[in-house]
């Protein structure tokens, strides 16, 4: 791994670690929804069957659906997709992939738009090593 590489790989977890660390919060929020009633029937049965509260289950299956989501390729595509396209803004990413890989993004993002280096070709270096070989063309081989 290049210095470059390494430094912004330290950036990205400093940072990812600084924002967790910042935005993290338990504090509960009341939330309301409509439910078939057989799906809170079999909810109830599995909390019973567990001496568990209801609002317990619900919150682990919400926390592994969102883990698991995360985690996919494809959802992990197409968010960077969207950032990359103005259509959603950084914190909004780092909600939904977290926030190493929203800086990685971030990073790479604003080297997509960076404008390419304007490097001349070396006159020094004969990268043939003298053994070059041109070659005609005719016009309707362009």
């Amino acid at each position: 791994m290049c210095k470059l590489c390494a430094y912004a790989e330290t950036v990205i977890r400093l940072c990812a670690k600084l924002a967790h660390t910042m935005s993290a919060s338990d504090d509960p929020r009341r939330v309301h929804f409509q439910s078939p009633e057989y799906l809170v029937d079999r909810l109830d049965a599995i909390a019973e069957l567990f001496d568990k509260d209801r609002t317990d289950l619900l919150v682990d299956a919400i926390r592994e659906y969102i883990e698991d989501t995360a985690d996919s390729e494809t959802f992990q595509e197409l968010v960077a997709t969207k950032y990359y396209d103005d259509q959603l803004e950084f914190e909004t990413v780092k909600q939904l992939v977290g926030a190493e890989t929203a800086q990685r993004l971030r990073l790479l993002k604003a080297n997509l738009e960076a404008e390419p280096l304007d490097l001349a070709t070396p006159d020094d270096v004969d990268v043939y090593d003298g053994d070059v070989t041109t070659v005609e063309t005719g016009d309707d081989d362009r």
